[in-house]
């Protein structure tokens, strides 16, 4: 039995969910997202809910299922909330800039790290060493700030990289001397 698929999704009184056969379209204050459910899987728009639900139980139905239902209340929290994730550098010369639709990374290597923003998000650079990255998809979000964190990940002794702002980097002890 699917817990998670198994919860109506309620939706906002500022969003639209529009149903066409297996794509859903959902629309809000913050933009329109679409996508394409699985055959296995039916939808339904019920008052201010939508329900999905599956035909038969068999392991990957119950998994399509749940996953699907994710999928839809993460598309309708992104056009109604909008994600963020944002990113702290540390270390001695570690900066960001951004220049048009590129973001120019210096942490530590002989050459600036330059990746182009993928449309549908909006990169902000707080003080030179906080990013901020943002938008409707959440995927696309945390990717995009996974693909920032890989640059020089946060290495464990002396705490140096880029972190997500909440994340807690374990500590390890140095060498010591006799």
């Amino acid at each position: 039995m699917s817990r998670i698929g198994n919860k109506p999704i309620a939706i906002p009184q500022n969003v639209t969910v529009t149903l066409d056969g297996q794509n859903i379209e959902v629309k809000g204050p913050k933009g329109t997202l679409s996508m394409t459910v699985n055959r296995v899987v039916t939808v339904k728009i019920e008052e201010d809910n939508v329900i999905v639900e599956r035909s038969t139980d068999t392991k990957t139905d119950k998994t399509l299922h749940g996953t699907a239902r994710s999928l839809i209340a993460n598309m309708v929290t992104g056009v109604s909330d909008g994600y963020t994730k944002q990113l702290q550098m540390v270390g001695v010369g570690y900066r960001a800039q951004l220049k048009g639709s590129t973001l120019v990374v210096l942490a530590g290597y002989s050459q600036p790290v330059e990746l182009t923003i993928p449309e549908g998000i909006t990169v902000e650079v707080v003080k030179n060493t906080q990013i901020t990255v943002t938008g409707i998809d959440k995927q696309l979000v945390g990717e995009f700030a996974a693909s920032v964190r890989a640059i020089r990940k946060p290495e464990p002794y002396l705490g140096k990289g880029i972190r997500y702002t909440d994340e807690h980097v374990r500590r390890k002890e140095g060498k010591t001397a006799k």
